[in-house]
């Protein structure tokens, strides 16, 4: 797999956080899971984090989710999976955000919202799912002023906090790079887990009024070489 940004390009980074790709993929009749497991690996050691799930459903079969600050190199792991047979039919690309909702997090809360460390320990059950604001005329979440939105958006992190423990979720934004306005993932120990967390905050007004959400995806999160083993 070639590194274009080490030597022909400059890297392209966001000013704070780092770039984040969700892809979805089907191993190709032809494909070559030892070179697929070799492009994650070269992408690794040159400081990509890569999360693998299995995915559950007809939708892909396997999930690669990568995170690193110069979208360059996500760009060099896409081209290395998709040149060893792996058929690319979804994605997701966003970045690591501090919401404007944010003020007076600790310093620590802030720094793992925009440098996560992934994928935590103990929690094999993952799902991705992208998620925007309404705009419609009765429902329009940016019409409403700030002091209204961040009231609901505290209710809707004080609910999340209930799950402190037993999900680990990174939303990332991506107004005007993907369909979507915010991406978001979520780990488990459990997957009924997901779907508890899921549930409940639905019936806060931030999502239960104005939230729009698009197709869900479900795995199991394992070395991709795991991963790969159990697709061939």
């Amino acid at each position: 797999m070639s590194h274009l940004g080490k030597g022909s390009v400059e890297p392209v980074e966001p000013s704070a956080g780092i770039g984040v790709v969700h892809l979805f993929g089907r191993l190709a009749p032809e494909g070559d899971p030892g070179a697929i497991a070799a492009a994650a690996s070269e992408a690794e050691a040159d400081g990509v984090q890569v999360v693998a799930a299995a995915v559950l459903g007809h939708k892909a079969d396997i999930a690669v989710m990568a995170l690193h600050p110069d979208l360059w190199r996500l760009r060099d792991l896409q081209t290395g999976l998709r040149r060893g047979g792996l058929h690319i039919v979804d994605s997701y690309v966003s970045l690591t955000e501090l919401s404007e909702y944010a003020a007076g997090l600790p310093e620590e809360t802030r720094q793992a919202r925009l440098y996560p460390r992934l994928p935590p320990e103990g929690k094999p059950a993952w799902c991705f799912y992208p998620m925007s604001k309404r705009r419609n005329p009765e429902q329009n979440w940016y019409e409403l002023p700030f002091d209204r939105r961040r009231e609901l958006m505290y209710e809707h992190g004080a609910t999340g906090r209930t799950f402190a423990g037993r999900v680990v979720q990174l939303i990332t934004g991506s107004t005007g790079i993907d369909d979507y306005e915010w991406g978001v993932t979520l780990f488990c120990e459990h997957p009924d887990d997901l779907k508890e967390v899921v549930y409940t905050m639905r019936y806060d007004e931030a999502s239960a009024r104005y939230g729009e959400f698009g197709p869900f995806y479900f795995g199991m999160v394992a070395p991709i070489g795991s991963v790969l083993d159990r697709l061939s």
